[in-house]
């Protein structure tokens, strides 16, 4: 009596199929052997490791020196076990670095394209803004090389919203060719801004009268209201809804005398307060 193994013996479709799969194994074996002694050959040993800058952009504040030796300390493997993923986090890591690309040359050589941070504003105590508005670790003297940045700040989280605010300030400030130096936002998120030419504008928060509808209307109404004052204004109070509030430095030092000549012996001064002229100069600026 027949068994059914052995009935598999005589079955030339079943011993066909196991033939050409024992025949197949071998062959992804042999495949397998040959692919490895060619991946490891010396040829194929990376040899160059250029760098570059992204497209339109040159190098400033990386280290030449620094990816130099990075070129050595993080590269590992040859052409084809190289891992490119793990090459570019190296790279990123770097002082500078924003992003970096990295692209395999035949049959030796690896090519990183490296984009750096560029920086566009000093972020509360230490760190830069970069133009994309995020936030980054570097040297202070480095990101001002070609002069102070502006300086911005605000509670955490809020980069984005102080960036944007600094922006919008440009813009409206165009028509009196003045720049801001510096924004921030207060924990209650109440901004201020100091100009290129000394002014700090008081801003409040977004509530009432929108910002920018404060902003624009003293800078329409400013050129006028200047003309009548004896020094330009060092402070200005934009967080009324029918105007706004001037204090000038005769009216900051009036006010400061008057106010030590008040006090008794020992007492500090009191807060200065605006000037006739200054709240004229408000109430003319309501009346337009």
């Amino acid at each position: 009596m027949k068994t059914p193994s052995a009935g598999l013996w005589h079955n030339a479709r079943v011993l066909h199929l196991a033939a050409n799969s024992l025949l197949g194994l071998a062959l992804l074996a042999l495949l397998g052997a040959a692919a490895y002694w060619f991946t490891t050959r010396p040829g194929f040993t990376l040899r160059a490791v250029s760098i570059e800058a992204s497209a339109g952009t040159q190098l400033r504040f990386v280290s030449s020196a620094v990816l130099r030796n990075s070129s050595t300390r993080v590269v590992e493997g040859n052409f084809f076990t190289v891992d490119l993923d793990d090459v570019r986090a190296r790279y990123e890591a770097l002082p500078w670095v924003r992003r970096a690309a990295v692209r395999r040359v035949w049959p030796d050589s690896l090519v990183v394209t490296i984009e750096e941070h560029r920086p566009l504003a000093l972020w509360g105590a230490g760190r830069v803004m970069n133009t994309y508005g995020e936030l980054f670790a570097a040297n202070l003297a480095e990101a001002e090389e070609d002069g102070p940045l502006p300086e911005l700040s605000g509670p955490t989280g809020s980069h984005a919203s102080v960036l944007a605010r600094f922006r919008e300030l440009q813009r409206w400030l165009a028509p009196l060719q003045r720049q801001p130096q510096a924004v921030s936002l207060s924990q209650r998120w109440a901004g201020s801004a100091r100009l290129d030419d000394g002014t700090t504008l008081v801003l409040g928060r977004e509530q009432g009268l929108p910002i920018d509808a404060r902003v624009q209307r003293w800078v329409a109404l400013y050129p006028g209201v200047r003309s009548r004052l004896e020094n330009d204004a060092t402070v200005v109070d934009l967080r009324y809804p029918n105007g706004f509030a001037l204090r000038t430095a005769s009216s900051a030092s009036a006010a400061s005398a008057a106010s030590a000549k008040q006090a008794p012996a020992g007492a500090k001064s009191a807060g200065t307060t605006r000037s006739a002229k200054s709240a004229a100069a408000a109430r003319a600026g309501q009346g337009r």
